[in-house]
């Protein structure tokens, strides 16, 4: 069996290689791009096989398929900031669209009916949520609010096309908000841990930058949605589509006010107009049930680990610089550091 995860070197692709590596006898594929950073992938090393590969680029990609003539196809290489697409909707829209309609037609040229393809949506293409409406059902119907959710629409309803027309086994989930270790600074949980360590090793004064901290969303741990991801293509029907979600709503003030819990720094926090978005949903919810039937999934790591394992994860990355000189600290400072450690918080 070869499996190919395209953006393995982000925090999702990262942790379901390892997933698919501990779990399974598999041949692990992914693709990266010449600029990519692997750092993701130290604990894969010599395990993988990569592949750099311009998924915009047709011609590329057939190449790449003809070469793996993948068994799964996990499909989650996309540009995933929903801020970023409100400055750069046209690149967000050519990249994500654009990557899976090559892979899909790779698949279709080479005639591989019997690969199994994960399409890695996500909640933003519910958009506008009514009151009445939660918790969030895909039957739900799409009122995407960025270019972001757009994108992912298409996505979505390309997949289900595919599969329709040409008996592709394409699975398609709709993942509610990640949160963990290895998470892209550009995201508001890890945002909030890369200041919080920043200011415990000195390098910013000791006040964090916010938005709209009233928003309520439903927050899985990354490591739970790749577990997930897997599952998905093995027991999920070709042509539909599956909530990923926790089923529990905590507003970015509740994510904020358990990772200042996790330090023994006193920090002011301080809203900032630039991290407000154009639009903003108030609360989402998400209702897995039928993931979870088909599956047998449930998420098994709790929030509060999240972020902490999240914190310590920039801990850790922040600290490595250090030591290859990149700044300094003092003695005091790293002290903090190195007690918050100690923390564990309760299961």
């Amino acid at each position: 069996m070869r499996a190919l995860i395209t953006g393995i070197t982000g925090m999702a692709g990262s942790h379901l290689a390892e997933h698919l590596l501990e779990s399974t006898d598999w041949e692990v594929h992914g693709t990266l791009r010449w600029r990519s950073n692997r750092e993701n992938l130290f604990a894969c090393e010599g395990r993988l096989r990569l592949h750099e590969c311009e998924l915009k680029d047709p011609h590329a990609v057939l190449r790449l398929v003809q070469a793996i003539r993948p068994d799964r196809i996990y499909h989650l290489a996309s540009q995933s900031n929903v801020a970023a697409s409100w400055n750069a909707p046209q690149e967000t829209l050519l990249n994500n669209i654009t990557a899976q309609l090559n892979l899909f037609e790779a698949l279709r040229q080479l005639k591989l009916s019997a690969t199994r393809i994960l399409v890695a949506g996500s909640s933003e293409e519910y958009g506008l949520i009514y009151e009445n409406e939660l918790p969030v059902k895909e039957s739900n119907p799409f009122r995407p609010m960025s270019p972001y959710g757009v994108s992912k629409v298409a996505q979505d309803t390309l997949g289900f096309q595919y599969a329709v027309n040409y008996g592709m086994y394409i699975v398609r989930t709709r993942a509610f908000n990640h949160v963990g270790p290895r998470q892209g600074d550009v995201f508001v949980a890890s945002s909030f841990a890369r200041q919080i360590v920043e200011i415990e090793m000195g390098k910013r004064p000791p006040m964090i930058r916010v938005g709209n901290l009233n928003a309520g969303r439903d927050f899985t741990d990354t490591r739970d949605v790749a577990r997930a991801y897997a599952m998905a293509l093995e027991c999920c029907e070709a042509a539909d589509a599956y909530n990923i979600g926790s089923g529990r709503s905590h507003s970015v003030k509740e994510v904020l006010d358990t990772l200042l819990k996790m330090t023994r720094l006193i920090i002011e926090v301080q809203e900032d107009p630039e991290r407000i978005r154009p639009s903003d949903v108030p609360l989402v919810v998400s209702d897995s049930s039928k993931f979870m039937e088909k599956t047998g999934w449930r998420p098994q790591i709790p929030f509060e680990q999240s972020l902490f394992d999240l914190l310590e994860y920039w801990r850790q990355r922040l600290r490595a610089g250090l030591r290859r000189g990149e700044t300094g600290f003092s003695v005091l400072t790293q002290a903090v550091v190195e007690r918050d450690r100690c923390f564990t918080p309760d299961r």
